[in-house]
């Protein structure tokens, strides 16, 4: 196995991130579904989003017996919003989760530092000519166009949410809506790519 990869692990296709000794981090390839990242319009961060509770309950439980002996429950730092300042969150033990900005600054190639280092003209948005932008397009299961899709971090506020746009796989560090994105995709919300440390 090795970075870059395309793997089968129980009922979904996966991409390997990164390889240490004994476990690889993988992503699903696409976005298996569209949910909110919290159930309630109310400031929020990873470690008590509905999200989290989904991941690692009924997704989870998707699994088989054989399967899920081979998911390596893992400490994640759940960082400060880089450019914002606002609050991660404590420290969470996953199973299942999402990702950063930091860990998608730097699986996707290396922007991380673009993240670290914010251009005077940007705001909103993570940098537009980013060349990595393009890494993180991911397809709708199902589906053979593009949509954009939630990371753990926080957006501007805690009723924000980081994510990767599905146009041109930018990144949305000033965040959306958590519990339907922009106000003008109506019941359209953010999808969901979990990933997970993969026991060897």
């Amino acid at each position: 196995m090795q970075v870059g990869d395309k793997i089968v692990f129980g009922n979904h296709d996966w991409r390997v991130l990164d390889i240490k000794t004994d476990r690889a981090l993988i992503i699903t390839e696409r976005i298996i579904e569209q949910c909110p990242y919290h159930e309630a319009y109310t400031d929020i961060t990873w470690a008590d989003c509905s999200l989290r509770e989904y991941l690692n309950g009924e997704f989870y439980n998707t699994f088989a017996t054989v399967d899920k002996s081979r998911i390596i429950p893992v400490l994640n730092k759940n960082l400060n919003n880089q450019w914002y300042g606002t609050d991660g969150g404590v420290d969470t033990r996953d199973s299942i989760f999402l990702l950063s900005l930091d860990e998608v600054c730097r699986y996707f190639g290396d922007s991380t530092e673009k993240l670290y280092n914010k251009g005077k003209n940007q705001r909103y948005w993570f940098e537009r000519k980013d060349e990595n932008n393009s890494k993180r397009l991911a397809r709708l299961q199902g589906s053979e166009w593009c949509w954009w899709w939630w990371l753990r971090s926080p957006g501007r506020v805690n009723i924000k949410a980081a994510y990767i746009w599905g146009t041109d796989g930018t990144i949305g560090i000033q965040g959306n809506n958590i519990l339907k994105g922009n106000i003008s995709d109506g019941k359209c919300t953010g999808g969901v790519r979990p990933a997970l440390w993969l026991k060897l």
